[in-house]
């Protein structure tokens, strides 16, 4: 669990570095920025959701 946890925030950072990037290089007004970015969000979200989830059924142990 710890692992996936760990993933899902490489992921997030990758896209958020993806985001930057492509806001810097396309300058034809792609949508691959707000893409980028959105999934980012989805990302973030679905991470929370899991350690919420994670404690709540004792897949993560609580202080």
């Amino acid at each position: 669990m710890k692992i996936l946890i760990v993933a899902l925030l490489l992921l997030v950072v990758a896209s958020l570095f993806s985001g930057l990037y492509f806001m810097y290089r396309d300058k034809s007004g792609t949508r691959r920025t707000v893409n980028a970015l959105t999934l980012r969000i989805a990302l973030s979200v679905f991470t929370f959701l899991l350690i919420m989830a994670g404690f709540y059924f004792g897949w993560l142990p609580g202080k």
